[in-house]
């Protein structure tokens, strides 16, 4: 594992006892995601930097280790603990731009080798299942380092662009055409001419007209003009015509009901 036999190298004088082989494991399984660590305690000091290194004091004590790590943005910030109980070493990480927690319990016997503690070719029992545990289990809410303002990093932003409804309608705003997205077809696209009153699919957008049917309809035709209603040439060829009254209703002669009938006026009838 590229990296760590140096970092192990380094703090080698410091490590004598099982769970600081593991400390110096975890630590280095940080530093890959793109943290650095800025120094160990609770609280920051005047005096801190951003190292791949641990810092001084980091094992003094065996029975709960505390280590401070920052991200690549200034306010990305993760607490690292890790307690000796009997023979495990529990660890809890919280980040604080998410106040996310998470934790994973290593059995110190079954990943490291007591009388190995010099040799780093041997101290590890398995660095490729015990990597596998610091990252899906302690690292899941870390992901990459941040390197943009909020905390957020690459897998969040690529989260919440997944989280995007590809159906929702962008925002109007007073005043502006808005372009529609490339995956989205404008309302009445389709079928729309049937609802445009000037379309081009004929008189009143209507798709069938009932003049251009093909249909068998009464010889009449408005454009020649309707005698004592409408002059010649007062409907435009082949225009929508709905008479508003009966064909000829002036008939020669008086009409019927324009005179009263007969004994109208006789009381006794």
């Amino acid at each position: 594992m590229a990296g760590l036999e140096v970092l192990y190298t380094c703090v080698g004088g410091r490590i004598d006892c099982p769970q600081d082989a593991v400390i110096c494991f975890v630590h280095w399984e940080i530093i890959k995601s793109g943290y650095r660590c800025v120094g160990s305690g609770d609280t920051a000091c005047a005096g801190d930097r951003r190292s791949e290194l641990l810092p001084a004091g980091w094992s003094d004590n065996k029975e709960l280790y505390s280590l401070r790590y920052q991200g690549n943005n200034s306010e990305d910030h993760i607490l690292l603990k890790a307690i000796t109980a009997d023979s495990s070493l529990i660890f809890n990480l919280m980040r604080s731009s998410t106040q996310q927690v998470s934790d994973l319990t290593i059995s110190i016997s079954e990943q490291v080798d007591a009388d190995q503690l010099d040799a780093f070719d041997s101290v590890f029992r398995d660095m490729a299942g015990l990597s596998d545990m610091v990252k899906t289990q302690l690292l899941a809410v870390v992901g990459q380092a941040s390197e943009r303002p909020g905390g957020r990093s690459r897998r969040e932003d690529e989260e919440r662009r997944r989280g995007e409804d590809p159906l929702r309608m962008p925002p109007r705003r007073p005043g502006s055409q808005q372009p529609w997205p490339d995956h989205m077809v404008p309302p009445f696209a389709t079928g729309g001419a049937d609802l445009d009153p000037f379309g081009a699919r004929g008189p009143g957008g209507m798709i069938m007209d009932p003049l251009r049917s093909g249909y068998p309809r009464s010889g009449l035709d408005p454009s020649s003009g309707i005698p004592d209603i409408l002059p010649p040439g007062a409907v435009p060829p082949g225009a929508r015509f709905d008479p508003f009254g009966p064909v000829g209703r002036h008939r020669p002669g008086p009409d019927p009901d324009h005179m009263p009938p007969p004994g109208y006026d006789d009381m006794f009838m």
